[in-house]
């Protein structure tokens, strides 16, 4: 297939062209109470040529690896079209070309268990909530994998061969109560890896069955500002969603607000406080050693002792900013060209126990998980899954509709302890942006305690 990705090269008259090819195969299961709702297999192949015109990017997808010379022509011709309205001209950072292949570490290889097998394991998950106590009225079990052959070529002479196993299980448990009293509990694993990941999860389905049983005896949380320990779980969301945004390029570069904000070398945390996107650690969802631009992926301290540090980049962000490529050029698949994304986002790990981070609270708001959220610049609120009251330095009785608010930068500032405990984890789903989801990302850190942060309730 090289071989007429180069013939692709040849056929374009550009300044500068890649072609990326992607053959991908998917699995997908989904139960609903003791309804199976969706079982599925596919397999497709297609991939997408860019060229830079004049400073214009000319792009063209395709599903035949026969049409990629005339492909090529076309990105061309589009890219002439587009440059011709151009008011800047854009240019890419200059990268080292690199040839590479690169395999994956799998237990149980996705593609050789059979389809009954996934389901068997899915439906066994959904009976395990739906049998745990009568006060479960709802379930889902939702099973996915996909197993990506990846192959760049560009005309600087970079050529890469990558694969991506993916496997995700999210499980949701829905427990009735007295009068209108209804609860949700959910949890969710996924990996770079094989089919093992979800093997003997058992106690996971009992395990986030239990939680909607208990949540139906928990309080609402009484609204107010407290000092809050988040789990790692929610940190992870917490730094990915309302920090790690901030620092992709194309955003930063176009938003005059976050220019003011987001200057290098600006204080936002304590000195102990170090934020890092890791853009390859074997194993994790959607990582892979190379972007989709061919460039390698670093490991990028956004704040680093405290300051802000860097910003995430393609080659063209990194040129616009006259900085270096980060590597986290990024598309969820080949009908989509790269933008700037986050691959593992975390917080690195400090050096409080958990004793120690609990112990100093007299009255506060243990926060665990992440039950949905959403941001408005440096605005956030995000749900957390549950929470405990802390008082006197111990947890208390679990309280439910916990919904953090503030403003991330007052946040960061406000963290007084980071514990010694980091979990970076992977989940189900994934982010989005620019119209492209779910991208498959990881985010983690250590408990972190934040002082002042505004709880609503009742």
């Amino acid at each position: 297939m090289f071989k007429k990705l180069k013939e692709g090269l040849r056929a374009s008259k550009g300044e500068f062209t890649e072609i990326r090819v992607e053959k991908a195969q998917r699995t997908n299961v989904k139960y609903e109470k003791e309804k199976l709702m969706n079982i599925d297999s596919s397999e497709e192949i297609g991939g997408i040529v860019r060229t830079l015109v004049q400073g214009g990017w000319g792009i063209a997808t395709f599903n035949s690896i026969d049409e990629i010379p005339k492909k090529a022509k076309r990105a061309h011709r589009i890219g002439k079209e587009v440059s011709s309205h151009l008011d800047e001209s854009l240019k890419l950072a200059e990268v080292t070309p690199r040839k590479d292949e690169v395999k994956p570490d799998q237990g149980r290889d996705l593609r050789e268990v059979s389809l009954d097998q996934k389901r068997d394991a899915v439906k066994k998950y959904n009976r395990e909530m739906i049998d745990y106590d009568e006060r479960i009225k709802s379930t889902k079990a939702i099973y996915s994998d996909s197993f990506r052959e990846l192959k760049y070529v560009n005309s600087e002479g970079t050529e890469l061969y990558q694969e991506i196993p993916d496997v995700t299980l999210a499980l949701v448990a829905i427990a009735r109560g007295d009068k209108n009293n209804i609860q949700t509990a959910h949890d969710t694993v996924g990996e770079a890896k094989g089919f093992e990941l979800v093997q003997n999860r058992e106690e996971m389905a009992r395990s986030v069955a239990s939680q909607a049983i208990s949540l139906l005896s928990a309080d609402p949380v009484q609204g107010g500002t407290y000092t809050v320990l988040l789990n790692p779980k929610l940190a992870g969301v917490f730094i990915h969603e309302a920090f790690g945004h901030l620092c992709e390029a194309d955003h930063f570069y176009k938003n005059d607000r976050l220019q003011e904000i987001m200057t290098l070398g600006r204080k936002f945390g304590p000195e102990n406080l170090n934020v890092v996107d890791e853009g390859y650690i074997r194993g994790r969802r959607g990582n892979l050693p190379y972007d989709d631009e061919g460039v390698p992926r670093q490991k990028t301290y956004l704040i680093k002792d405290g300051k802000l540090n860097s910003f995430l980049h393609n080659r063209e962000t990194a040129a616009k900013m006259d900085q270096e490529p980060t590597g986290n050029a990024r598309a969820i698949s080949y009908r989509h060209e790269p933008i700037v994304r986050m691959t593992n986002t975390y917080i690195e790990e400090g050096e409080k126990s958990f004793e120690e981070l609990i112990g100093s609270i007299d009255h506060g708001i243990y926060a665990k998980d992440a039950y949905g959220g959403q941001t408005q610049l440096e605005q956030f609120t995000f749900s957390a899954g549950h929470g405990f009251v802390i008082e006197d330095g111990k947890i208390g009785p679990m309280v439910r509709d916990v919904v953090l608010t503030g403003n991330i930068f007052k946040s960061l500032k406000n963290i007084s302890g980071i514990g010694n405990d980091l979990d970076i984890i992977g989940s189900a789903g994934g982010c989005g942006k620019g119209g492209q989801m779910p991208l498959p990302v990881t985010d983690g850190s250590p408990h972190i305690r934040i002082e002042d942060v505004t709880i609503g309730g009742r």
